[in-house]
């Protein structure tokens, strides 16, 4: 049943999270959002990305479960929006309420509500027009940890998981989680979250947290865009641009050569490159890759609209290097490794002058 509607309560409250996978805590939030407001806008963050393994599940899975959590008169006053990372927070608040006032009457009042549990939470003070309710903590759930030990568990054990798990996450949640772990993506999340855990545990000695330091090569040609399937976890299968580490010593500048002629056996020669140069651009969002902290360079290059494409060959870290014509690029935005995506988008509107359009769902 709808809260007693007086000239104190809000008509929408919103609860933003990633929901990866809901748990109690969760839901006990949205239970008293739906107390406190005559409809709830859940805002699921992190959707569309390529499935990794601090993001496994899809936005569309995430908002069955949570309606499948709730009581059919609940779901009926459940607004379910998805919403992309945007590595980029002044665009991201922006495209947060955009999203949430879409579903909210003009004029009526909006409330905020969640749960300040660490630094992850700071997104809470960036709404000062919303009334922010900061609510108690629901008991001793949280997120990473369920994901860690679903995804860290041989398959051979699980069955000896789920009864903690019955107590960390709603019924249907464990039954889906009992489901997915028999499919062929449940096995290559495992590997991928195996594969993170030994990098970050080679660096755990280290007397400060690393930061790492890439580049990456936005190359175009007669409307493509040159892209490399990486051949190796994390990541593998997923489309990214041409790049990788610096080496000790090498320029940023010879760096991206390097790995343009390893990954792609890129046939121009470093002065015609340097020609065709027009700017690099730096991505160093603290969240944009799994491994660590990663800032990395980008050098775009254009190699004109007359020059036929020259021909590429995947090689070291690559399984492929493809062409690929920039109409398809907005489509291809599920199957991107970690942020590339993004700085695809950036990098046209700022160096090709127009900007790939995002699906909405």
């Amino acid at each position: 049943m709808p809260p007693a509607q007086t000239t104190n309560a809000p008509h929408t409250a919103v609860l933003i999270g990633r929901f990866q996978p809901l748990h109690r805590g969760h839901l006990a939030l949205v239970q008293q959002a739906l107390a406190l407001a005559e409809q709830v806008v859940v805002v699921i963050g992190s959707a569309w990305q390529a499935r990794n393994p601090k993001n496994p599940f899809t936005w569309q899975e995430r908002a069955a479960l949570l309606r499948e959590s709730l009581p059919a008169a609940d779901q009926a006053r459940l607004r379910l929006v998805p919403l992309r990372d945007f590595y980029d927070e002044p665009r991201w608040v922006a495209a947060v309420q955009q999203a949430v006032q879409a579903q909210v009457p003009a004029g009526a009042r909006v409330a905020l509500v969640g749960h300040f549990k660490d630094v992850s939470s700071a997104y809470l003070a960036r709404f000062p027009g919303w009334e922010l309710h900061s609510l108690e903590r629901q008991g001793d759930f949280d997120a990473t940890p369920v994901r860690d030990a679903y995804l860290g568990t041989p398959a051979e054990q699980l069955s000896a998981l789920w009864p903690a798990l019955d107590t960390q996450v709603p019924p249907p949640v464990l039954r889906f989680l009992q489901e997915w772990a028999r499919t062929p993506e449940y096995a290559e999340m495992q590997q991928e979250w195996q594969m993170i855990r030994s990098y970050q545990a080679a660096w755990s000695h280290a007397p400060y947290p690393p930061v790492f330091v890439t580049v990456d090569g936005f190359v175009r040609c007669a409307g493509h865009l040159l892209l490399v399937q990486r051949g190796h976890r994390p990541g593998k299968g997923l489309w990214a641009l041409p790049g990788g580490f610096v080496e000790p010593r090498d320029t940023l500048w010879q760096s991206c050569l390097r790995e343009l002629q390893e990954e792609t056996q890129f046939p121009l020669s470093e002065a015609q490159l340097r020609e065709r140069l027009q700017g690099v651009e730096v991505f160093d969002h603290p969240d944009r890759s799994l491994r660590g902290r990663t800032i990395t360079h980008v050098h775009a290059l254009d190699l004109g609209a007359d020059l036929p494409l020259p021909a590429v060959v995947g090689g070291d870290d690559a399984a492929r290097a493809e062409w690929v014509p920039e109409s398809a690029l907005a489509g291809m935005e599920g199957e991107f490794f970690e942020d590339h995506f993004h700085i695809v988008r950036r990098c046209m509107a700022r160096f090709a002058g127009w900007e790939l359009p995002l699906r909405a769902e």
